[in-house]
Formats: C-alpha cells, sequence, structure tokens
C-alpha cells in the first residue's frame, strides 16, 4: 500500500456527532450561567504542576522540561484534577470558586474512559458536603433539561444504602460477609481489601439497579474510605464524602473538605506507602498545599463532577467516544 493509500484509509472524521458536540458546548454554557448566577468565581490553575497525585489508584503522566528551571525539578506532572492549586486559592481568600477545563490519568483509555477528559471542580465556603451534594443535584437537573429529560433525586447514607439493597452492615460486618452478598459474582480475592470488597458490591450489585432517570446521592461513606475528607467521629466515625449517580453512572466525588495540614501529609505518606508495596512510581507531594493548609483553609465542601460522564448519561451512551471531538484512538 502506497503513502497516499495509507493516508486515504485513516479515519480521520470525529468520534462524536454534530448533535453530541452541540450538547456539549450547551453544557459548558449552561454550567458558567449556574455559577454565574450564583456568584462563584471561574479561575483556571496550571494543568503542568511539581507535585503528583499520590493516590494509589491514580496514575498521573510526567513530563520533562527542556528549558531553564533555576534548580527547579525539571520532571512536572499533568494534573489529575485542579483540587489541590483551587484549594491554594482558598486559602488566600478567593472565595466560591470553579474550574471547567481537561484533566489527564495515565492507563486509563477504553469504551468508559480517556486519558484526557474535562473534569468540573468546585468549591463552596461554610457549606458541608450534604448541601453541596444538593446543589451538585441542581446542576445535573438543569443539564438533563438540555436533551428534553428530567431526573428524580433520591438521598441515602452509605450504610443505609447497603442495609437497604443487600442487608449489609456496610461499617461492620466482615470480609466473609461482603464475599457472599457478592452472589454469582466471581472475582480473585488475592489482595483484596475490605474496602475493595465493598467497592465490588457497589459496583456490581447496587449501581446496576439504580433507575435510569434518577439521580442518587450517597454520603457518609466508612472511615477508611475517607480520600480528603473530614472524619466525623461516632459510632461508628464516617467520612463526610458523597458521590452522585445519574443512573448506573457516578457523575461526581466530594468532600467536606479536610483543612488540617497534618492529616493531610499523613494520608499523602500513607498513600506513598501502598505505591511503594505495590512496586508503583513514587510522587512529590504538593507542599505548596500542606503550607496552604498550615495557613488555612477556610470551612468548604468540594466536588469533582466528570462533564464526559454527565454527557455519556444524557444520551444514553456507554461509549466516552461518543461524547468526544476525537477520542484517544483517533487524537
Amino acid at each position: 500500500m502506497s503513502r497516499s493509500d495509507e493516508v486515504a484509509h485513516v479515519d480521520w472524521r470525529p468520534s462524536a456527532t454534530p448533535a453530541a458536540l452541540r450538547l456539549r458546548a450547551g453544557v459548558n454554557a449552561a454550567i458558567r450561567d449556574f455559577f454565574a448566577r450564583r456568584g462563584v468565581l471561574e479561575v483556571e490553575t496550571p494543568v503542568m504542576s511539581r507535585a503528583g497525585n499520590t493516590d494509589p489508584n491514580i496514575a498521573s503522566f510526567a513530563l520533562e522540561f527542556s528549558g531553564r528551571t533555576d534548580g527547579a525539578p525539571r520532571t512536572r506532572w499533568l494534573r489529575t484534577s485542579p483540587e489541590f492549586p483551587l484549594k491554594r486559592l482558598l486559602a488566600a481568600g478567593i472565595g466560591d470558586c470553579y474550574e471547567l477545563g481537561r484533566v489527564f490519568r495515565d492507563g486509563e483509555a477504553g469504551g468508559r474512559h480517556n486519558p484526557e477528559f474535562t473534569m468540573l471542580e468546585w468549591y463552596r465556603l461554610g457549606v458541608d458536603h450534604v448541601a453541596l451534594a444538593r446543589e451538585v443535584a441542581e446542576l445535573v437537573v438543569e443539564c438533563l433539561a438540555l436533551a428534553g429529560r428530567t431526573a428524580t433525586v433520591r438521598e441515602t447514607t452509605y450504610a443505609g444504602l447497603f442495609e437497604q439493597v443487600l442487608g449489609v452492615d456496610a461499617h461492620r460486618d466482615g470480609v466473609d460477609v461482603l464475599r457472599v452478598a457478592l452472589g454469582e459474582v466471581v472475582i480473585d480475592p488475592e489482595g483484596l481489601t475490605r474496602d475493595d470488597w465493598l467497592d465490588l458490591l457497589m459496583t456490581h450489585r447496587i449501581q446496576p439497579a439504580f433507575a435510569p432517570d434518577a439521580i442518587t446521592i450517597v454520603h457518609d461513606y466508612p472511615a477508611t474510605q475517607c480520600a480528603l475528607a473530614r472524619i466525623r467521629e461516632g459510632d461508628p466515625p464516617v467520612a463526610e464524602r458523597f458521590e452522585l449517580y445519574l443512573g448506573p453512572l457516578e457523575l461526581a466525588n466530594g468532600y467536606h473538605e479536610l483543612a488540617d495540614a497534618r492529616e493531610q501529609r499523613g494520608r499523602f505518606l500513607r498513600d506513598l506507602e501502598v505505591r511503594r508495596m505495590r512496586g508503583d512510581r513514587d510522587v512529590p507531594l504538593d507542599e505548596r498545599l500542606l503550607a496552604a493548609l498550615d495557613t488555612g483553609l477556610p470551612a468548604c465542601a468540594g466536588v469533582a463532577l466528570g462533564v464526559d460522564r454527565l454527557l455519556m448519561a444524557m444520551l444514553g451512551t456507554s461509549r466516552i467516544a461518543d461524547v468526544l471531538a476525537f477520542d484517544f484512538a483517533r487524537a
């Protein structure tokens, strides 16, 4: 085959239809209007950082800068979310703010994942995770209207959901009980923790049953799944965290934000230890975030929402390529 024949056979066309791309533009405009009406400031933060994401379940892209660094590291990391610089802005007194932009995650490519995708992240001062989750639901309802759709909103605790659907105590039942609750789903148990079994129950037994035209808010997670959330003491203690689903698709993950720099550093270091045990690459801690937390993060809640996921749910497709101008295979 000649070079001209090869070029002729390359599929140069977009992976999304014109209608899907127009819907994306409409959703972007609706998001900005939603926040303008509420006085939430749009900001832009760096895509490249000296620090990476320590989360053992997220892989960051790294690149090498060839110019002058004045002694700073040449290795820079593409952001997996804008969370850390947004929190630095909050500590500097910017107030309620949001960012709508591209983020990057290595190793995530397939039917539902693209290595670069669009994330909406925002922070509200003086509210908790439950109040913020309700605001997320309001935004999703407004976006759905662009596609002529409506949705009911259901709110539940993590423990209440597991009890209702599976008869399982998500905070206290042991791994043996959780494995039985998984039913006929066959999973290799090697190396799985209790939280892994809970995640499997959520993804294989609970999420698939969510009604397609229902927004489900799940809040107050086990303390072992705190991520960057505050832990509320009690019996049992819970992480002040929420996830929001449209039908069976998870759209958003939010927290009543941790403001303790010492605790945050400890969580980062525990992440790195897990990464080392797995043989994964170390990533540098975000010392600027930790310094901002030490100075003082105002009481706030924050959330990240996957815009591509939202568009997939709106269009009823399981293929992320259907909502991207050019997916990973055509980029």
